[in-house]
């Protein structure tokens, strides 16, 4: 980092000068005592509300619990749950205390939640019944261990194992809480990247980053003070984290936290609690295709990826495009609700970001309809991540040595400044809305037990609902068993043994050769097509 953007990451405290995410609690529990912050809609429709005063209360609670455990400033705790209130209540509890929260995706298994626990150097976890002997046997680190009383609300199938404390133990004294000052360049939380390049990377987000999505992801939604977010989206990944909670808590609105997307429920639901905005992905899109749209609802901001102008007469609701990621907290392109934005546009730079479409391979700007890489200048602990956690390599390779963000998406400019997102590397699969690294894949099957790949190739192949699943074609090598199918059951259930279930190939294609491109080196495209060729798959 430059001696400029120190400046400017020494200068950003006074953004957000005296402010943290417990003040901003704190100020909501004083000024809306009353007004729904939290509601839990179970799958069993036994909701549970807290409003901001008892919410912050409950916080407090949590965070005097886990002061009794040890958990001081700066200490990382895991926290490996699927939607549920306890797992809101202790991160922000965490942030409470000046500890790190950090969200693990629960697909994950094995060496990934070994990596997790790991490489954060977490003091203990929380996690629920279902989870508890994978955190038991991986977070070898950890100090202790709590468990929630259920699984989103659901009974679990058998009794805990061990003697765990249960997240209710949590529940303390206030009181016991040590106070100390507003720190908004403090840590606050940890989300680990999807990746599609290599181990997912620990991305650091400050009380500052939480406070600027909170003041302009929420703006750039239209919420305000009456606005009811719909999170279904997993809480470990940003857009329920920052855009359903962070931006509700920007302006005294409330959210409604689902476990997982219903599409029975979807519209029942948005009547219920009179939902105002829900983030929309295309596997929602699909899911509810064949649910009536009512003739009236409350329904008005659809944040996605694009704007899809037959998505508003469709779902009779406003689409938000913009483009964002884990690194840059929020939206970093918007579009708005007073112009009339063209098809597939995903906004334009959002106020406080630069933007630039840069040629990967020369490093310089490209023009109007040219294809390039799309970088992306910020404050970092403020509009853009803090850093990746205990990675110089990463931090190295991902920005250039004047601060600008290198995101790997490739984007063009159109007329009128709209920018427009063309395609990832083609290398990068995303499953059902989750990053997947090829190579991170590749490198599990090669340890399979007893060997016999002698090379391997991840690709996608084209699914209906899943839009691609991973799929790998192997080349037999010394050792390999006679028997294809028994071979390519064994890799499966290797993947399945150490990686999250939508990183395990869904099929293995034994192979003679690869198609190569120049240099010898792998042709992924042709892959892809032969991929597209094989039988579909479920």
């Amino acid at each position: 980092m430059t001696a400029d953007l120190e400046l400017a990451s020494a200068a950003a405290q006074f953004d957000f000068a005296d402010q943290d995410i417990p003040q901003r609690l704190r100020h909501w529990a004083e000024h809306r005592p009353d007004h729904p912050f939290m509601i839990w809609e179970p799958r069993s429709g036994n909701e549970r509300r807290w409003t901001y005063k008892e919410f912050e209360h409950a916080v407090n609670q949590v965070a005097a619990g886990l002061h009794g455990l040890g958990v001081k400033k700066h200490d990382k705790v895991l926290i490996h749950a699927e939607n549920c209130p306890e797992m809101v209540l202790a991160w922000y509890a965490c942030a409470r205390l000046g500890a790190v929260g950090v969200t693990t995706n629960t697909r994950c298994v094995g060496g990934e939640i070994e990596y997790f626990a790991a490489h954060t150097e977490a003091v203990g976890a929380i996690t629920q019944p279902k989870f508890v002997d994978e955190i038991a046997a991986n977070a070898k680190n950890v100090g202790w261990i709590v468990v929630t009383g259920d699984n989103s609300g659901e009974a679990p199938e058998s009794p805990v194992k061990g003697d765990y404390p249960s997240f209710d133990s949590l529940f303390g004294d206030p009181a016991s809480v040590p106070e100390r000052p507003a720190e908004p360049m403090l840590p606050a939380g940890i989300m680990f990247t999807s990746g599609t390049t290599s181990l997912p990377k620990a991305v650091v987000h400050t009380h500052a980053n939480a406070l600027w999505s909170g003041t302009m992801g929420s703006q750039s939604m239209n919420m305000d003070s009456d606005s009811v977010y719909l999170g279904f989206l997993p809480f470990f990944h940003v857009n329920c984290q920052s855009w359903c909670f962070w931006g509700s808590l920007g302006v005294g609105g409330t959210a409604v936290l689902m476990p997982k997307f219903s599409a029975s429920k979807f519209w029942s639901v948005i009547d219920k609690y009179q939902v105002t905005h829900c983030s929309m992905i295309p596997f929602v899109f699909k899911a509810i295709a064949m649910e009536p749209v009512p003739e009236s609802h409350s329904l008005k901001v659809m944040p996605m990826g694009i704007i899809w102008k037959e998505i508003s007469g469709w779902l009779k609701a406003e689409p938000f495009a913009s483009w964002g990621m884990t690194e840059t907290v929020t939206h970093a392109t918007r579009s708005d609700f007073v112009h009339d934005w063209p098809q597939g546009s995903i906004g334009k730079p959002t106020p406080g970001y630069h933007l630039a479409v840069v040629n990967p391979e020369t490093g310089e700007p490209c023009q109007k309809g040219e294809i390039g890489e799309l970088w992306v200048h910020g404050v970092p602990g403020v509009n853009i991540f803090l850093e990746y956690y205990k990675n110089p390599e990463a931090m190295a390779k991902s920005f250039t040595p004047n601060g600008w963000f290198k995101t790997g998406d490739m984007v063009h400019v159109g007329d009128e400044g709209h920018f427009y997102f063309t395609d990832r590397d083609k290398d990068a699969l995303k499953v059902g809305g989750e990053n997947v690294s090829a190579r991170q894949v590749e490198e599990v099957c090669m340890q399979v037990p007893g060997g016999g790949i002698g090379e391997i190739a991840i690709v996608a192949k084209s699914h209906d609902m899943l839009d691609m699943v991973p799929v790998a074609f192997v080349i037999k090598g010394w050792g390999a068993p006679e028997d294809d199918e028994a071979f390519a059951q064994a890799i499966i259930d290797h993947c399945k043994a150490n990686l999250a279930d939508f990183k395990v190939p869904r099929a293995v294609y034994i192979v003679d050769e690869f198609p190569r491109a120049t240099l010898e080196k792998v042709a992924k495209n042709k892959l892809r097509e032969m991929a597209d060729e094989m039988p579909a798959i479920d």
